[in-house]
């Protein structure tokens, strides 16, 4: 297993300074170029060859079909991917719901879930994988079926940058709505606050997973919210609701800190139990190592994406 990338470093885009381009494909493309570069000058440049480009040889395998070059500098043998095996499906499911809207580092938990789905699309289609896209608040607002051709990863992007108008979260909705339209096995990467009862989710999301569906969870919390860390009593919106409550934080923290430690630990056990992948997120963190995350999330589970230079 692969070692995980370092979470900071000098050389990672900073997110706010991301943040700070418009265009959001050209986010995309900052963030996946910038990864692979980074590959290349880490000592995780190993990472990239091993699990994108072959697969560990088993007995029964065609022996032609070996990499002798290969096996000869590093006495391992690996066969060579061929494209049908890399294909993908892969949907987007985006949280745009008003809790989605939070942000204390100048920009929101929604602008880094749409730039990291941005950054996913793009990513995958450089590797001529099938691309959907679902964002969904109160309800579905905008559904993209998946395809690889040209024009649509534009499409993509054009969805992700449309803003959301619902209030309330509602994750069954969107995820049963998958279930639906999704009859062929794939990809599905949902990204949420997940700030729902654990009863809304659970059962679509097994469904899914039932389906023969390899789900990825990305759970996007701003660091504001995990930390708790304001000083001064005051008025806080509920931006599900717009209920205004009085608060003094420093008698709030300890009872809010255990009740989200309770909810992230029942998310993670249910994802567990599901044999979902879920990565809790920091809206802080560098969208670099996100995709680290990813690909080693696939890689983990048997799964490869082969590797191709980025689009001059």
């Amino acid at each position: 297993m692969a070692a995980p990338l370092p979470r900071a470093s000098s050389s990672l885009l900073d997110p706010a300074a991301l943040m700070s381009i418009r265009n959001l494909e050209l986010r995309a493309r900052t963030v996946v170029e910038g990864f692979w570069h980074g590959l290349h000058r880490s000592p995780y440049h190993g990472f990239s060859v091993e699990f994108t480009e072959y697969r560990p040889y088993t007995p029964g395998d065609d022996p032609r079909y070996l990499d002798w070059k290969l096996a000869g500098r590093t006495d391992r043998y690996f066969i060579k991917k061929f494209e049908d095996e890399t294909n993908l499906r892969c949907y987007l499911l985006v949280d745009l719901s008003r809790s989605m809207s939070f942000g204390s580092q100048g920009y929101s938990k929604a602008e880094y879930a749409r730039t990291l789905a941005a950054t996913l699309g793009w990513f995958l289609s450089q590797q001529g994988d099938a691309i959907g896209l679902l964002t969904f608040d109160g309800a579905v607002r905008e559904y993209l079926p998946a395809r690889h051709r040209p024009g649509h990863l534009r499409q993509l992007m054009l969805a992700l940058e449309k803003p959301a108008e619902g209030r309330a979260t509602d994750l069954a909705a969107p995820l049963r709505r998958m279930v639906e339209l999704v009859r062929k096995r794939g990809l599905v990467v949902l990204i949420s606050d997940l700030l729902a009862p654990i009863d809304t989710f659970a059962g679509p999301l097994g469904l899914l997973t039932a389906g023969g569906h390899e789900v990825i969870v990305f759970q996007v919390l701003d660091p504001a919210e995990v930390n708790f860390d304001f000083t001064v009593a005051a008025r806080f919106e509920d931006l599900e609701t717009g209920r205004d409550v009085f608060l003094d934080p420093a008698l709030a923290r300890g009872n809010y800190q255990r009740r989200l430690g309770e909810h992230l630990n029942a998310v993670r056990e249910t994802c567990q139990g599901l044999g979902i992948t879920h990565v809790q997120l920091s809206s802080a963190q560098s969208l670099e190592t996100v995709l680290f995350d990813f690909l080693k999330a696939r890689a983990d589970r048997g799964k490869v994406i082969r590797r191709r230079a980025p689009a001059a």
